[in-house]
């Protein structure tokens, strides 16, 4: 099952490019990086860590 790589912070709604910087919870739950500092790299959906999404190459 391959990764959801969402278009849009679910907080403030920026655009965030596939390989571009991004953090997500285990739910698949994204932000942008200056949202993912100002929540303390919790998700405030699940309570779960934010860690760096991977990066997908495009091409």
């Amino acid at each position: 099952m391959a990764l959801e790589m969402r278009e849009i912070c679910e907080r403030c709604e920026v655009s965030l490019k596939a390989d571009g910087p991004a953090f997500i919870c285990s739910y698949e739950c994204t932000f942008c990086p200056a949202c993912t500092g100002a929540m303390a790299a919790t998700c405030p959906n699940c309570g779960g860590e934010l860690l760096t999404r991977p990066r997908r190459t495009t091409g």
